[in-house]
């Protein structure tokens, strides 16, 4: 049999689980896609663990407990969800220890409501990597502009970190400043770079579903020609920067230093639009030094019969150059849509958590009224965060 996952990892690209959930790590799920399908790290947001949290009753003893001791709601839920991310840790740690600190890595979101707060997003990053305790977590951090600031202290106090909700190019470089000046401040303060890990995950899918948007409003031919191609051309691009900043004498520096890169992160990999290829934006976004964070649904598409062309970036910069010139030609204007990505980016996740609250403190009421299965309470909830949230 064909091993697609596996010639795309040979390919270069890190393949990672957009999912967690605790059925997923008590069934042995997690475990098996490391073992059987190259996954080699996890991702999670705040509408992955609303629906996981609504959906399984290996919960129900937790949140008795927390019920029981009287635990207020928000801390009750980093409590639940940072148990399953120091599962998860556990599980992905083979990965870890295989590929010297680079794979195995399992992420965990600050609180959204405070994305545009540096100081309570510092803290709040201490606090998750205090409370999880692995080395092989990431802290995510959305690029607000706040959060670059965030980001930098973060690395300096040696935690690794997970950028978060990039959108546009401008952004993707700010955010590349952030990691390096992040690395010096951790290397003035005596912390040992080997162990600081970090990627920049640059969302894809829904930037063509913004364009596609603006562009069938437009209406005319050469509009409508352009649909699904803005996404793609915007990844290729920001690999380019990628190449430039991690062969600077600034970054030798640093690698010299065992410092790792960070890596560019494909996230929102999965179709929005059905008439486009399931595995788009995974075969068009292949380059060595990158990671792609799938759903499990497109982990499966792709062993089933995504194609791995090689190199499909690094060749193609003139021609996504040309994307954006033909965009500006028929009245798009890209630095509108990359402002509107990333604060609704932001206001759903701060919606998916408002959710994740509003269903936890429900369940926290059932269990303490020993009513049973308080989970039933936060369905309702998590459908609504997936509506508001989606797919990372």
């Amino acid at each position: 049999m064909t091993d697609r996952l596996g010639d795309l990892t040979a390919a270069g690209v890190a393949v990672w689980l957009d999912d967690l959930s605790r059925v997923r790590l008590s069934s042995g799920g997690l475990d098996r896609l490391r073992r059987e399908q190259h996954v080699a790290g996890v991702t999670t947001n705040p509408t992955i663990f609303a629906k996981a949290l609504s959906d399984a009753d290996e919960y129900n003893w937790q949140l008795k407990d927390l019920a029981t001791r009287g635990i207020e709601v928000e801390e009750a839920v980093r409590m639940l969800t940072t148990y399953d991310v120091r599962w998860a840790c556990d599980v992905m740690r083979p990965s870890y220890d295989g590929s010297a600190g680079v794979d195995g890595r399992v992420s965990i979101e600050v609180d959204p409501r405070v994305a545009h707060d540096t100081d309570k997003t510092v803290a709040e990053a201490k606090a998750l990597w205090w409370l999880v305790d692995r080395p092989n977590l990431f802290i995510k951090i959305p690029a607000t502009e706040e959060g670059l600031a965030a980001i930098t202290a973060t690395l300096a106090e040696g935690i690794s970190v997970n950028v978060t909700l990039i959108f546009g190019l401008d952004r993707y470089s700010a955010v590349m400043e952030a990691f390096l000046a992040g690395l010096e401040q951790a290397k003035a303060n005596g912390h040992d770079l080997s162990t600081i890990g970090s990627v920049a995950s640059f969302f894809v899918s829904r930037v063509d579903s913004e364009i596609d948007k603006r562009l069938d409003k437009i209406g005319s031919a050469e509009a409508k020609a352009l649909r699904g191609k803005a996404a793609v051309a915007n990844a290729q691009l920001a690999y380019e920067r990628y190449t430039e900043v991690f062969s600077s004498d600034r970054w030798q520096a640093l690698a010299d230093a065992g410092a790792h890169p960070q890596r560019p992160l494909w996230a929102s990999t999965s179709t929005k639009n059905p008439d486009y290829r399931d595995v788009i934006y995974v075969e068009e976004l292949i380059a060595p030094g990158t990671v792609n964070t799938m759903p499990e649904s497109v982990v499966t598409a792709y062993a089933e019969h995504g194609e791995t062309r090689g190199d499909t970036i690094t060749g193609a910069y003139d021609a996504a150059r040309q994307v954006f010139a033909d965009l500006a030609g028929v009245g798009i204007d890209v630095d509108d849509v990359i402002a509107t990505l990333e604060r609704e980016g932001v206001e759903k996740f701060e919606a998916s958590w408002s959710e994740l609250l509003d269903g936890v403190r429900k369940s926290l009421a059932a269990a303490a009224r020993g009513t049973g299965a308080p989970n039933e309470a936060a369905k309702g909830n998590a459908e609504a965060a997936q509506r508001a949230g989606g797919n990372a």
